[in-house]
C-alpha cells in the first residue's frame, strides 16, 4: 500500500469522485481541528488546501435534523453518529469499538477503512 495505507486510498477515491462524503459542520470542523493539531506546521500547510478542496468540492453537507443521543460510550463521537443517521451513510473508522452500540441499536453501518475499500472495489 502507498504512504497513508487504506486511508490514503480512500482520500484518492474521494478526490476521484468514486464516492461522496457526507459531512456535518461539526465533523468538518473536527477534521480541521484535529489535523491542524496533530500534523507538523509544514505538513498542515500542504494538507490544508487538499482538505479545503475535498470539503468544498467533494462533500455533501448534512443538516442534522434529528439526534439519536446517547448512542456511543464516547460522547465525542455522537456528532459522527448523528451525521451518518441523517444521511443513511456508513461510518468509516479505525475505531469500531466506540460505534458498536450504535451499530447494534440503531442499525448503523460501521466499516474499517480496509472494508470500505473492498466495498468500493466491488461496486
Amino acid at each position: 500500500m502507498p504512504k497513508g495505507g487504506a486511508c490514503g486510498f480512500i482520500v484518492d477515491a474521494w478526490r476521484a469522485g468514486l464516492f461522496t462524503a457526507c459531512l456535518s459542520n461539526a465533523l468538518a470542523y473536527e477534521y480541521d481541528d484535529v489535523l491542524s493539531r496533530k500534523l507538523s506546521e509544514r505538513r498542515w500547510y500542504v494538507i490544508r488546501p487538499l482538505l479545503a478542496e475535498l470539503v468544498g468540492n467533494h462533500a455533501e453537507f448534512v443538516t442534522i435534523r434529528f439526534s439519536w443521543r446517547p448512542s456511543s460510550p464516547d460522547g465525542g463521537d455522537e456528532h459522527i453518529i448523528d451525521c451518518a443517521m441523517n444521511t443513511n451513510a456508513p461510518i468509516i473508522t479505525s475505531n469500531e469499538r466506540d460505534f458498536r452500540e450504535a451499530e447494534r441499536s440503531r442499525r448503523l453501518k460501521v466499516m474499517t477503512p480496509v472494508r470500505f475499500l473492498e466495498y468500493l472495489v466491488n461496486q
